[in-house]
């Protein structure tokens, strides 16, 4: 990574931590703010989360892990809720680098694309329509978004987005990534992920 490549991160990653920019807008704004032009190279998402976890670490150390547990914890309970659809929890709140200002996001795999919007319609929900997502496949997937009201500790509602797949998208979802990281997490692997991190 370059200097500059290093420097465009760290200021995106102060973006998303501190007003809760989506990643793509982070590392835009980032551009302007240092004054750069559009050619410049932009650091990729790896560069940006570990510069992500060194601001926390350095700002938020005192409010973060609670927030982060938090979201955790409401993750699984609508997980619990929507285990029908086999979800995977991604994002920040999987890979813990999510505090108060961060949406959840969802994974869930049904070979009927309006079956998760019905099923939630019936429990007494409103979902609203999100921006379709492209896997790495290049596959379309719909998206749903269901606001839900403030965790303990925190000021505004979260939103919970649901990326709504195939069945045949669930293959190799679970494997790690380039870093030997896994980038998803199912609800058996959540719980164990907050049993090691409760508080004494």
């Amino acid at each position: 990574m370059t200097e500059l490549q290093q420097e465009l991160a760290a200021v995106a990653a102060r973006l998303i931590a501190e007003e809760g920019l989506p990643w793509g807008a982070a590392k835009q704004r980032a551009v302007r703010e240092l004054g750069l032009g559009s050619r410049v190279a932009l650091p990729d998402n790896d560069q940006v989360e570990d510069a992500l976890r060194e601001h926390l670490a350095l700002f938020q150390a005192d409010s973060q892990p609670a927030e982060l547990r938090q979201l955790r914890l409401l993750a699984l309970r609508w997980m619990e809720r929507l285990a029908a659809f086999e979800p995977l929890l991604v994002g920040a709140a999987w890979r813990g680098t999510a505090n108060r200002l961060s949406d959840l996001h969802l994974d869930l795999f049904s070979d009927d694309p309006k079956a998760v919007e019905i099923a939630l319609l019936n429990a007494g929900e409103t979902p609203e329509p999100g921006a379709p997502t492209r896997d790495a496949r290049g596959m379309q997937h719909n998206t749903l978004v269901i606001w839900l009201a403030p965790p303990p500790g925190f000021q505004q509602p979260v939103a919970l987005q649901m990326n709504v797949q195939s069945h045949q998208a669930q293959r190799g979802s679970l494997l790690p990534d380039a870093r030997g990281t896994r980038p998803r997490g199912n609800t058996a692997q959540l719980r164990s992920l907050l049993e090691e991190s409760a508080p004494p």
